[in-house]
């Protein structure tokens, strides 16, 4: 080859490579993080879920099923008071990078902590507005994203932000939503390849769910895709013809997504459908409400979907996130994806197409022509891992199993819209081939609001408990299974390692260490706080450690705190004394405070009370709601708003005058988790 040819060449290639390099950068903007999120977990964990698949498994094995017993506290750092109170939940999966850990709290504040002493390095308080009113189910944020030298966070506003990892200093912000719409965002996003997705919040305000792409370099928005189709769109027959009914239907993403790069699939699962227990609206299945989606993940193109509760009613949302995991099916190797229910069954499909791995069932369930039911529900082959019937409660006249319908008169049903798994993960062992789930044992009553946009009534007063089980990944048969005094499956969920092990939070505080393949306790540490989070497990010199946040959870009732705790075979410090044990029955707790007249919403920095939530009057006492807390609420009568404060903004009261014996229960209507009781005698 002649000089001047071999410099055209030269210059011919360095151009092309130019061309690539451009390429790759828009392709894989951050390729070792990419890798990471490729990879199986060891010595960081780099995204909400782990790696890419949500299993939550870690590869480290230094701490294992023989030694586990000697693990202490490596550390305990309180974070300043963030998020401390009942109005928030501490569900944040901590990320770790490079001996430094990224931790995000229920106020949307973010800090980084030297993973291996708990120091903290840098802080960024949100300053987010204490009045947002929009918020579902307590002020929560479930994680961070990382990639580009950035951390990325959804916050309760429906905004984005990136933040430097280095400083915590504020890269760029995106609105995906205004919360005054409804919208809002606590889960975690999910970063890959030069892309930050983010589902959203709402289901329960009217909102339109959606899955957003952003550019994870500058914020701009690439593409959304809408979880209720618009007219002539896939999935818009199943909605009445000639209707908006689906631009307000709910649908929220509550969870972060999973991907497979190889199939290039980007993957989650869609909240309840609205009105949320009124169907008569909104005839048809409603697509793609409590579903599991697939779309293109460079594009957001639909690629298929499969729709676990058809026009649903029961506020039976899939919120807990997917989990993908290769497994081997009557001999033939098979990529699986997994999502567990508020139904309290586990749905595992085939990830390239959404058909059922092991199969499940379309079969006849009762009908309410009022409620224009569905005439067939899915059934999953393989065991339940919550009671699936009611049992008769007094001052009901019926009682039902899962999937009965309902009309005006109130059914107690078996599992509720708060009962089997809600937000909790579910990680997958592939030493064992188990899926470990957490769920809740509730029954609740079920009845029609006529007012389009409230929550139906829920039974007060119900006991309720909780499952953690092993459901393996072949059969989705229970392998084994604990019972507990407490719900579970709200917002915690587990860690499984190649030693053996499997690291979960409970509710009344305590930290477990447990055989992942037989189920036996093998450890427990009290931390002092509610554990209603997930841990995680990362390496820092050759030490291995396990951390986990405490802080509670609202809905629970759990006690609340600031804390993240992390462990090692090294580790000196102790357990704490134990806070108050959770609730164990739904609706108001507390003593009966006798001759209490006033009633004060939001105080004691709980949002989302009463104090005291149950009192007792002589009849004809004028009982007086006054809201001390930062948002809107109302005292609502429970049974078909025969009594109503209206709504209460901050400072402002109502007087009811209770002029018949009884015992009225009510709530907060914009936030029906809240329950309260007046006693008349």
């Amino acid at each position: 080859m002649r000089g001047y040819e071999r410099r055209i060449l030269s210059l011919i290639m360095l151009a092309v490579g130019v061309v690539c390099a451009g390429s790759a950068q828009v392709r894989a903007a951050d390729p070792e993080i990419d890798r990471l999120l490729q990879s199986p977990v060891g010595q960081d964990w780099v995204t909400n879920g782990g790696n890419l698949t949500n299993q939550r498994y870690s590869t480290l094995k230094q701490i294992d099923t023989n030694n586990v017993k000697r693990l202490k506290g490596a550390w305990m750092t309180r974070l300043k008071g963030s998020g401390f109170g009942g109005k928030y939940s501490a569900e944040a999966t901590p990320l770790v990078r490079d001996g430094i850990m990224y931790m995000v709290t229920g106020n949307d504040d973010v800090f980084a902590l030297n993973a291996k002493t708990g120091e903290i390095l840098w802080e960024r308080w949100s300053g987010i507005d204490q009045k947002i009113s929009t918020v579902c189910c307590g002020w929560d944020n479930r994680g961070l994203a990382m990639g580009e030298g950035l951390l990325f966070l959804g916050q309760l506003d429906a905004n984005i932000a990136a933040l430097d990892i280095k400083t915590g200093k504020e890269a760029w912000k995106t609105p995906i939503e205004d919360w005054r719409n409804g919208y809002g965002i606590t889960s975690a996003p999910l970063y890959y390849d030069g892309i930050v997705y983010s589902g959203i919040t709402g289901g329960e305000f009217g909102v339109r769910g959606r899955l957003t792409a952003l550019d994870a370099k500058t914020g701009k928005i690439l593409w959304r895709w809408y979880t209720l189709p618009g007219a002539g769109e896939v999935g818009s027959d199943s909605w009445p013809a000639g209707t908006d009914h689906a631009m307000r239907g709910g649908a929220a993403i509550w969870n972060t997504p999973a991907l497979d790069p190889d199939l290039g699939l980007i993957y989650f699962a869609t909240g309840n459908c609205g009105p949320d227990y009124d169907g008569a609206m909104r005839e048809g299945d409603n697509l793609f409400c409590v579903s599991i989606v697939a779309l293109k993940a460079k594009t957001g193109e639909y690629a298929w979907h499969f729709q676990e509760v058809h026009h649903d009613i029961w506020d039976y949302d899939a919120t807990s996130p997917v989990v993908l995991f290769d497994t081997v099916i009557n001999g033939q190797p098979r990529k699986a994806i997994a999502e567990a229910g508020k139904t309290g069954w586990v749905y595992i499909l085939d990830r390239t197409n959404g058909k059922p791995l092991i199969g499940i069932e379309e079969r006849p369930v009762p009908q309410e022509p009022r409620q224009k039911t569905a005439k067939t529900q899915p059934y999953p082959i393989g065991d339940a891992i919550v009671p699936h019937c009611a049992e008769p409660l007094p001052g009901f006249e019926k009682a039902g199993c899962i999937f009965e319908p309902f009309w005006e008169e109130p059914v107690v049903i078996q599992p509720s819209g708060g009962g089997g798994t809600v937000w909790a993960p579910v990680p997958y062992s592939p030493e064992t081939g188990y899926l470990y789930v957490p769920g809740t044992i509730r029954t609740s009553s079920f009845t029609r609001y006529g007012d389009t946009y409230k929550h139906g009534l829920r039974y007060v007063g119900s006991p309720w408990s909780g499952t953690f089980t092993a459901i393996d990944g072949k059969t989705n048969k229970i392998a084994w299974q604990h019972k507990t005094p407490y719900r579970m499956g709200s917002g915690g969920g587990s860690a499984a390692t190649a030693g053996g092990l499997l690291f979960r939070g409970d509710p009344d505080g305590n930290f477990l260490a447990i055989d992942a393949k037989t189920g036996e306790e093998l450890w427990r540490f009290q931390t002092g706080f509610g554990a209603d989070a997930p841990a995680i497990l990362y390496e820092v010199d050759g030490d291995e450690y396990v951390a986990i946040a405490t802080g509670g959870n609202s809905l629970s009732g759990t006690a609340y705190g600031d804390a993240v705790w992390a462990f090692s075979l090294k580790g000196q410090l102790g357990p704490l004394w134990p806070p108050p044990p959770p609730p164990n029955v739904a609706g108001p707790g507390g003593p009966i405070a006798d001759g209490a007249d006033t009633i004060k919403i939001g105080d004691r920095n709980v949002e989302y009370s009463y104090f005291p939530a149950r009192t007792r009057v002589k009849a004809g006492t004028s009982v007086t709601f006054a809201n001390v807390g930062d948002i809107p609420h109302t005292a609502t009568d429970i049974k078909q708003a025969k009594w109503d404060t209206g709504v209460l903004e901050k400072g402002q009261s109502k007087a009811i005058t209770f002029s018949e014996p009884g015992i009225y229960y009510y709530i907060c209507a914009p936030h029906p988790w809240m329950y309260g009781q007046v006693i008349v005698e």
